[in-house]
């Protein structure tokens, strides 16, 4: 019998067969395995089958072979993914508020062809987060790879910087100024991804919504700030950020009820120090940016949390209280 153009990759093809359709749960005999490459046009004998078997296995693929009643089947056993972490990077995807709707599609269909048929309908009924929200730019996902090729490369980028209006359009900041950073770093944070940088002009750190970032285009000038960012430490960068809004940094003493030690440890981290002051109550003092969002934070702990001191963020939560109490008075 003459044999098809296919008949050379009988191996790859046989690699296919047994990464789509078997798994621990799901296995299959050498005749079922004839037949699927029957239909890729590829003949194959049982003893050839056996040394194509032994191949892939000295190649470092898992082929596990079991007796099961009267006939003996093949599945693979070991993969590069577990089925318990492709669901973990399926969750990620589809929770990460920066990847578009299309592109979380795209990525979790490439995640589910790293495992067979059979366990990829478990992350299918992974997929679905109701009424998620997700960013419309899909340029982020291009934007983060050149921020991370900015950073490697040692050179600085240029931007236009946008911000939403109340009729829901994009405008741009600055009327459409070209903004010119240095990267240094991504973060994500609150769901959103953000990109670190040293702006020259202001000689300052400052950070940016990736999702926001326009015409995002590498520059052939090296990066500045590097002596600000060799004594820069992004965790507690994030930890003294609420929201990612930029205040006045400041040592905050505050004191909390008891029962939200949890809740000061997920924010601050366990190396916070929590110094109680009675039977019901700890003091913490924390480095944080003092802003609008800082005040939220402490207010939406109700009577478990007060600003001790300084006075100035003490005063500036009454006068905060007050403006929204007059809010509702009519």
């Amino acid at each position: 019998m003459a044999k098809s153009s296919n008949q050379k990759l009988k191996l790859l093809y046989l690699i296919k067969i047994l990464s789509e359709q078997t798994d621990d749960n799901h296995s299959i005999t050498l005749h079922g395995i004839q037949s699927a490459l029957n239909a890729y046009d590829i003949n194959a004998e049982r003893k050839s089958l056996y040394d194509d078997i032994e191949a892939l296995r000295n190649y470092g693929i898992d082929v596990i072979g079991e007796a099961k009643g009267k006939s003996y089947e093949y599945h693979i056993g070991e993969r590069q993914f577990e089925l318990a972490e492709l669901k973990l990077l399926v969750d990620a995807v589809q929770a990460s508020k920066f990847i578009t709707v299309k592109k979380s599609s795209q990525l979790i269909k490439k995640l589910e062809g790293l495992t067979s048929i059979h366990e990829a309908r478990q992350l299918q009924r992974q997929v679905y987060v109701a009424d998620r929200i997700k960013t419309m730019n899909e340029s982020i996902y291009y934007n983060v790879d050149i921020l991370h090729n900015a950073i490697s490369r040692n050179i600085k980028i240029r931007f236009q910087y946008t911000q939403w209006t109340v009729s829901k359009e994009l405008e741009m900041k600055k009327n459409g100024e070209l903004y010119e950073v240095s990267p240094w770093a991504l973060s994500w944070d609150n769901e959103n991804y953000y990109l670190v940088a040293f702006d020259s002009a202001a000689a300052i750190i400052k950070h940016y919504r990736v999702d926001k970032m326009m015409k995002l285009t590498l520059t052939d000038e090296k990066r500045e700030g590097r002596d600000y960012f060799e004594q820069f430490n992004m965790a507690a960068y994030t930890r003294k950020m609420f929201g990612m809004y930029h205040g006045t940094e400041q040592t905050v003493k505050i004191r909390f009820a008891n029962d939200l030690a949890g809740v000061v440890i997920d924010r601050f981290g366990q190396d916070v120090y929590l110094r109680p002051v009675d039977e019901n109550h700890f003091i913490v003092h924390v480095k944080v940016a003092v802003s609008r969002q800082f005040l939220a934070w402490v207010i939406g702990l109700g009577r478990g949390a007060k600003i001790m001191a300084p006075e100035d963020v003490a005063e500036e939560m009454k006068k905060t209280i007050k403006e929204l109490a007059a809010l509702y008075e009519d």
